[in-house]
Parts: C-alpha cells; structure tokens; sequence
C-alpha cells in the first residue's frame, strides 16, 4: 500500500519546489497537494507534474475546519508537511487578519484533523511544519539564530508563526503527536511571486523600473536556494528527529543594498547594458515599520546530524536565478497581469 504524504501550500513557491521533488523522487508516494490558490498559489508551477499518476490536487482553505477533518479522512496521510501560510510581512502590516486566520487557525486545524485521522497510531507517522526564522526577531551585527534562540517576533507576520509553532511543539507534548520543525532563512529561486525582492527587482532591471530600497538598505538576510531548502525539508521529514527543531539557512549574508547592486551588475551584463545602467534605477524608500536589521541563521545542528550543506554559494544561485526568470518571461507575465489565476479553471475544472 502506498504511503500518502499531504502537503499543505504545494502550488507556492517553496511548494511547488517540495511537491515536484516528492512527486518526482518518490514514485511510490501518493502526494496529496492541498492549497487554497491564493495570489500566491500559482498551479502552473507544477505542470512537469501535474499529470503524474501519484500527484493529486485538493483546493481547500487550512481555515476551513470540516473541510480539513473531511479531506484527511478521505487520503488518511501518513505525513504532514504544512507550508501554507500568509508570508509576506508588509502585507502582514497592512491587513493582520489574514495571517491570523491563515498561520494560526489553519496550522490548528491540521493538528486536530491529524491527530483525529492517527487516533493515537503514531507510529510511521509525522507532522511537519515548516517556519521561517522571523520568529526570532532582529539580530544585531554579530551572533545566529541557533535552535535554543528564544522568540521574539516583531511583526504581525513573524508573530502569527512564532504562535502556529508554538502551537505545533504544544500538541507534541500534550497529545504526544509525532512533529518536526524547521525555521529557515529568505529563499530566492525559480518560481517565486514577484512582491518578494529578488523576483520584483528583476522584473523592475529588465522593464527599467525603480528598485525602491527601504531605508539605506543595510538591512542584512541570510539566502537560502529554494531547491536545497525542498532537500533539507525532504531530509528532516525522513530522519529528523521527533519533537526536533532544525535551523535551515544558506550561510549567505547580504546586506539589501549590495545584494541589489550585484543583480544590477548581472542584469546589465546579461542585457547588453552599459555598466552602471541598472543601478540608476535604485530609489530609496522611507524604512517599513519594525523592519528588523539582521536575519542570519546558524544550521550547523542539521548538518552534523543529517548530513545537509547548502548546494550552492549565492553569486551562482543569483546567476541561475536571473537566467531562469530572463528564460521565462511568459510565466512572469502570466503572474504579473493576474492571468495565471485562471490556470486551474482551464486545466482542472475541464478534464
């Protein structure tokens, strides 16, 4: 009998990357892919999988508590990887609902729904919530978030996760349900909806727009590939430990600002710009409210247990970035025009 893993977010941008890995990697899986299609879930993500005979697409809302009871007593998943969840912090200032709903009454009704569909046959069985390292708040100069760091949210965005894992470590040791964490770094990569930076300012260099930079952009992040993020998730949910936490970062600290001037530099070089072109474009920005100043994690934990280092240094993982976006222009018009939200009428709603 096929073991069933459902994954929560899957037509996202960390998702999707984690779905077709699964999809592709473990043909002896059913992967149950359940997402809402917000504007962030884009299911043409997945077309190199989307036919495969061990891919299913659930749309659902987390939020929506029946639903989850029904959805898990209808595939009875042996795993749980939870990515769906509201992650954009300015939009988090903006409407704070949202991510309440979302992060924290969604993350609370796949734990119920898992631990009603197990009845308390742990055994083989795992919940997996993916977090971010927000949840720590704001470092100064010099330190890493390690996996003891206490919390210390600063925006409603980073709070709603810091509660959604709390809540999922709770009910390991309430109900003893099986669990792993992770709190990773910024993730840049293939597939990515443009509000985030590093798709938005390629977009902005390639159409000559402004590349506003809040601040002076000495804001500093740590930069995690997407695709050895998907294989660390693929590594902890395997071997990892239950009721760990592991820390998943690229041990790639830029500050905002001189990450921007070296796309700037790559960008003119793969447009035939004359040097220094890009970077007129930059235009700075009044700061964002609790706009914390240093993200940098510390993954040595997840290294020396299970073997995992980043695949790639930033500079080639930018490089490969930017090809890819240059390469796929018709999906970054499809996201940007809003036409990709029609992708699951034409292609699932038919068949």
């Amino acid at each position: 009998m096929k073991k069933t893993i459902l994954i929560t977010g899957g037509a996202g941008f960390i998702g999707s990357h984690l779905v077709r890995l699964f999809v592709n990697k473990y043909p002896e899986y059913q992967v149950v892919n359940v997402d809402k299609l917000t504007y962030a879930g884009n299911l043409a993500n997945l077309k190199d999988v989307e036919n495969k005979p061990n891919y299913i697409f659930e749309k659902a809302d987390i939020v929506d508590a029946e639903l989850m009871f029904k959805i898990f007593d209808q595939y009875q998943p042996d795993g749980v990887i939870h990515l769906a969840a509201e992650s954009h912090v300015d939009r988090s200032i903006a409407n704070p609902n949202e991510f309440i709903f979302t992060n924290i009454v969604g993350t609370t009704n796949l734990l119920n729904a898992a631990r009603k569909c197990w009845a308390n046959q742990f055994e083989n069985k795992r919940f997996y919530h993916v977090s971010t390292d927000e949840v720590y708040g704001s470092l100064g100069e010099i330190g890493l978030f390690t996996e003891e760091t206490a919390y210390d949210p600063r925006s409603p965005y980073s709070a709603s996760k810091a509660s959604s894992d709390h809540l999922v470590r709770a009910y390991h040791h309430t109900f003893g349900l099986p669990v792993v964490v992770s709190n990773c770094s910024n993730n840049y990569g293939s597939f990515q909806f443009p509000e985030k930076l590093i798709p938005l300012f390629i977009n902005n260099i390639r159409n000559l727009k402004a590349l506003p930079v809040y601040g002076k952009g000495e804001n500093i992040r740590d930069w995690l590939w997407v695709e050895d993020h998907a294989r660390a998730i693929d590594l902890i949910f395997h071997s990892g430990a239950n009721g760990d936490t592991y820390n998943i970062g690229g041990h790639n600290e830029w500050t905002n600002i001189a990450l921007i001037k070296v796309m700037c530099t790559i960008m003119d070089r793969k447009l035939g710009r004359a040097a220094g072109e890009s970077e007129k474009l930059i235009t700075y920005v009044k700061d964002r409210a609790g706009h914390d100043l240093r993200y940098a994690i510390d993954s040595s934990k997840l290294q020396r247990e299970l073997g995992w280092t980043p695949s790639l240094q930033f500079e080639e993982g930018l490089e490969k970035t930017i090809d890819w976006y240059l390469e796929n222009d018709a999906w970054m018009k499809q996201v940007t025009s809003g036409d990709y939200q029609n992708y699951y009428e034409q292609q699932y709603l038919n068949r």
